[in-house]
């Protein structure tokens, strides 16, 4: 079996990475023989599946499903059955959970079974003309099944068409074509799956007269103020991130009453599970503060009507704003949208579409197990102070910054990496992608102390993650010297940095914190300036980086008391001397070097020497690491009642009064 499941997580790849097959963890695939069959777990993405997503189930075992007798009540019946698909894994100790249709995949009487819910197959299977085009483009070739509730009943009508069929061809059918639902594809051989899924999708695209070349369009500059305020109130039980998307396909819908029509009802189970039963529809208006007010209003009367949130809003002259309780979950929505829209276009060739039953919509809104599969894409960070939370930090890219931001990543934050040097910037975010944060982190270039570049680096990560929680102002430069020999050239450039830089990221990223708060008054944000010991005391022969930083202090304290309205908490970390960063360790111009060459530390021979010196000025007898500051940015991102305040860092090297 390990070669033929090679075989299976080969092809299950090759159609999970295709969005014309298969989105997100929807499909699935199994690989058999007379003892046990392998079929794909709960919650694993076919596109990256390997053999940890596959979970093997002893046939025997499942044989009793024919013949056991379960309760008439739905939800019973199904946890029943789900309890004995439980059973009958040959490894429990594993705890994996058998795909929802495992039960069908057993009775289907090949050794491969590719489930996919193509596009062109669902244009066909959610249209009223299903039956008479299968019909006529497969013929007898084929088993046709009129929409049934998925997992149990499924599986009896698989056995029951499995001994019709037998006893007219004298052979078992291979592929099975489920109303709403998509298709089964089944064969000896991956490479006769491969060619029955290429005969199945090139007979329909024949018949297809109507595709629209999709391409992406521009999202108008009213999503700066929409998509944080939508994420805000969709964020009720938790905060959410959201995506938004335009391009031909979705305009086609929006310009549309009558396409807009089509999606009044779902067409497939997973149109369900990732996208709800319905979207939220806002009209189109003029300004975003229309819009806004149209949408507060829809969406209380949604809530009023489903009791629950939607999970699609469509904005009538923007596009599709998609929320979730991950950015993966985000875009998989819009994605899963974008297939139900591109279904309900398809299916004009085949008779127009067919929605499916309100029982069956019930029945999927319910069902646990689909619950469990959703729940599974994406699980997140650990920290509950910082999961989710989507946070900007300047001078991402290396020392105390960096440090920060791999804190927050950690922690479950999406971040936004600001520096000003490209070149480093982007190796920080190629090697935090490497860690395995792809997807939870951007990087902006942006000069601090100019509101155009904060300004566009504000606009990216509302649209990279929908809106922002937590500012770490961080980016500083430090000139040091005697009065004498500072120049006035060094000492502004230290200013603009340390202090204006300052004021221009709050003053840009307060705009989008200011619309969420209007709409989720219950949510508190931070803006955190990394400040320095030397903005507690005076730093000898370092007046500009202490000046910079004393007055950081007053701004942090001035914002506080401005901002408290709009649950914005401002405070500041005063961290020690970080001794392993560039700053002070770089070999060439560090500190530690450039003190050893100046002679500052009498009878210091190595670089080694300095070190140690200044760290016996620490009460703890070293200096402060990126470790020290985020246990400080946790205090202050978890107290609802502190602002205004700078908490220092140092060791003990700097004590308050």
């Amino acid at each position: 079996m390990k070669v033929a499941l090679s075989e299976l997580i080969k092809i299950s790849r090759f159609y999970g990475n295709d969005k014309d097959f298969t989105i997100a963890s929807g499909g699935n695939t199994s690989v058999k023989n007379e003892e046990v069959m392998y079929v794909k777990a709960s919650g694993f993405e076919l596109g990256k599946i390997g053999e940890e997503g596959y979970v093997a189930l002893d046939r025997r075992m499942l044989e009793n499903l024919k013949t056991k007798t379960y309760s008439s009540d739905p939800e019973v019946r199904e946890a029943q059955v789900k309890s004995d698909l439980l059973k009958s894994r040959v490894h429990p100790e594993q705890n994996k959970r058998p795909s929802v249709e495992a039960s069908v995949h057993h009775a289907i009487r090949y050794k491969f079974v590719i489930h996919m819910h193509p596009t062109y197959v669902n244009a066909v299977m959610g249209a009223k003309d299903a039956k008479e085009v299968i019909d006529e483009l497969f013929g007898d070739e084929v088993v046709f099944i009129p929409y049934i509730t998925p997992g149990f009943i499924l599986y009896q009508e698989i056995e029951n068409q499995n001994d019709d069929y037998f006893q007219s061809k004298g052979r078992y059918p291979q592929i099975f074509f489920l109303q709403n639902h998509g298709v089964f594809v089944a064969a000896e051989t991956t490479e006769e799956v491969t060619e029955k899924y290429d005969w199945i999708i090139g007979a329909i695209k024949n018949k297809i007269k109507n595709e629209i070349v999709n391409e992406a369009l521009p999202v108008g500059e009213k999503y700066l103020k929409v998509l944080p305020a939508v994420r805000a109130a969709l964020s009720a039980n938790g905060l959410k991130l959201a995506r938004i998307r335009n391009n031909t396909l979705i305009n086609a819908f929006l310009e549309s009453d009558e396409k807009m029509q089509h999606l009044s009802n779902p067409f497939t189970p997973d149109g369900i599970v990732f996208c709800g039963v319905r979207p939220l529809v806002v009209d189109q208006f003029d300004t975003a503060s229309e819009i806004l007010d149209d949408f507060a209003i829809k969406l209380a009367d949604f809530r009023k009507d489903s009791g629950y949130d939607p999970k699609i809003v469509v904005i009538r002259g923007l596009g599709v704003i998609a929320a979730g309780d991950n950015i993966n979950a985000a875009n998989i929505a819009i994605d899963v949208f974008e297939d139900i829209l591109r279904i309900a276009h398809l299916s004009l060739n085949f008779g127009g579409p067919n929605h499916m039953e309100p029982e069956h919509v019930r029945f999927i809104e319910e069902w646990e197990v689909e619950s469990y599969r959703k729940g599974l894409i994406d699980q997140g960070g650990e920290s509950a102070t910082i999961k989710n939370k989507i946070a900007a930090v300047t001078g991402g890219a290396q020392g105390f910054g960096k440090g920060i931001v791999s804190g927050l990543l950690q922690q479950g934050a999406y971040v936004q990496l600001i520096d000003l040097n490209e070149n480093v910037g982007r190796q920080a975010l190629k090697e935090f992608e490497e860690e395995g944060y792809q997807g939870k982190l951007i990087f902006s270039k942006a000069n601090v102390t100019d509101a155009e570049d904060i300004e566009t680096a504000v606009k990216e990560v509302v649209a990279a993650f929908g809106g922002v929680d937590l500012v770490i102002s961080n980016a500083g430069v430090l000139k040091a010297g005697p009065l004498d020999e500072l120049s006035e050239q060094d000492f502004d450039l230290v200013t603009n940095v340390n202090y204006k830089g300052y004021f221009q990221c709050v003053r840009q990223y307060v705009k989008p914190m200011k619309i969420q708060h209007d709409f989720n008054p219950e949510i508190f944000m931070d803006i955190i300036q990394i400040n320095s010991k030397s903005g507690l005391e005076g730093s000898n022969k370092n007046f500009a980086y202490a000046g910079g930083k004393f007055g950081g202090i007053g701004l942090t304290q001035s914002f506080a008391m401005e901002l408290v309205e709009w649950n914005i908490k401002v405070n500041a970390v005063c961290p020690g001397n970080f001794f392993e960063g560039p700053l002070w360790a770089d070999p060439e111009n560090g500190l530690f070097a450039q003190y050893l060459r100046a002679g500052k530390v009498p009878g210091a021979k190595t670089v080694n020497d300095v070190k140690r010196f200044y760290e016996s000025k620490v009460p703890m007898n070293r200096g402060c690491n990126p470790a020290d500051v985020i246990k400080a940015l946790n205090y202050i991102i978890d107290q609802k009642y502190e602002t205004g305040q700078a908490v220092p860092v140092t060791g003990g090297q700097v004590m308050l009064n």
